[in-house]
């Protein structure tokens, strides 16, 4: 009886990496096949940017080996890989919390690394980076 679960178990386990669905990144929901043009090596970068569900204000890194951008605000396979100017900038002033800061702030970063806003309202958008 034991050896019969243990192959249902192995069975079920087999179809469900063979079925089941593909996710690029566990954070993101799997949508239907993108077409992936090759990279545009002049291109400006557009932030925020719309990709598989969710909306990106910098360079991401989805099983690629560098970060990059989209091209366009929906992504529509036209991207590049990020040079350092292409990331996105500190955006001042910002609103966080009931302050508005005109530089980077340590204000609420439980290490003491300095931080800003990618958008003008931190308090809504929820979107930053460290600090150079």
């Amino acid at each position: 009886m034991v050896l019969h679960v243990v192959f249902l178990l192995l069975w079920v386990c087999w179809l469900h990496s063979v079925f089941g669905q593909d996710y690029e990144d566990d954070n993101l929901p799997a949508v239907d096949t993108i077409t992936h043009f090759p990279e545009v090596k002049d291109g400006k970068c557009v932030f925020p940017f719309q990709y598989r569900g969710g909306i990106f204000y910098d360079c991401i890194k989805f099983k690629a080996k560098h970060k990059w951008c989209s091209l366009t605000e929906t992504y529509q396979g036209r991207w590049k890989y990020c040079s350092e100017e292409d990331f996105a900038k500190c955006v001042f002033p910002f609103w966080y919390r009931r302050l508005i800061y005109r530089e980077c702030t340590e204000h609420g970063e439980a290490f003491g690394r300095k931080w800003c806003s990618l958008t003008q309202n931190y308090n809504k958008d929820k979107v930053w980076k460290y600090c150079d």
